[in-house]
């Protein structure tokens, strides 16, 4: 089966190909990009850019939002994670929690898969804190100052295969590669 998946982020590809070609379903890039609407619900997000999409690329398709969810911080940067990114960085965040003990997050998924016109939502969650200073060089985002549950290491220290085992994002294409291979897709 061949898929598209729209994305800018050539990180966020090289993940979800490492999951999908193994079991049959051959990965194409879309590069075009998207609009993407202000919202506090990546859902609503991800559903928009699936609509405005469906006449441009032909289907199967699907495409991902994500965002980091800092408890401290009441859930920022949240759907913004790419603004706030591209604004303070890893530095930024780093700094808003200076003196701050409580350093719960958690990163969201929600992938919108798109074919003959329907939309299909699948979500991964995945819990862990911040770390006290950047750790690691691999990986994109705020991967280097987010460790996973069940790890001492950041996203940013591990190689692709193994932030798949712990990220959202790993768990809503696990998730969406199942709906596919089972046939209900």
């Amino acid at each position: 089966m061949k898929l598209r998946f729209a994305t800018h982020n050539k990180g966020k590809f090289m993940e979800a190909k490492a999951i999908l070609e193994p079991i049959g379903i051959t990965l194409e890039q879309y590069d075009k990009g998207y609009p993407e609407i202000q919202s506090t619900s990546l859902e609503d997000v991800a559903t928009y850019a699936a609509d405005f999409l469906k006449d441009k690329i032909e289907s199967p398709f699907f495409l991902e939002d994500a965002g980091l969810f800092i408890d401290a911080l009441k859930g920022f940067p949240g759907v913004y994670s790419a603004y706030v990114f591209a604004s303070i960085g890893c530095e930024g965040i780093l700094k808003l929690l200076e003196d701050c003990t409580e350093r719960g997050a958690h990163f969201e998924s929600v992938i919108a898969y798109i074919e003959n016109e329907d939309v299909k939502i699948f979500k991964g969650r995945c819990k862990g804190k911040i770390a006290m200073e950047k750790r690691g060089n691999k990986g994109f985002g705020f991967d280097p100052i987010f460790i996973p549950n069940g790890s001492n290491k950041t996203f940013g220290e591990m190689e692709p295969e193994e932030k798949n085992v712990y990220s959202h994002r790993g768990k809503s294409i696990r998730k969406l590669a199942e709906y596919i291979v089972n046939g209900l897709a």
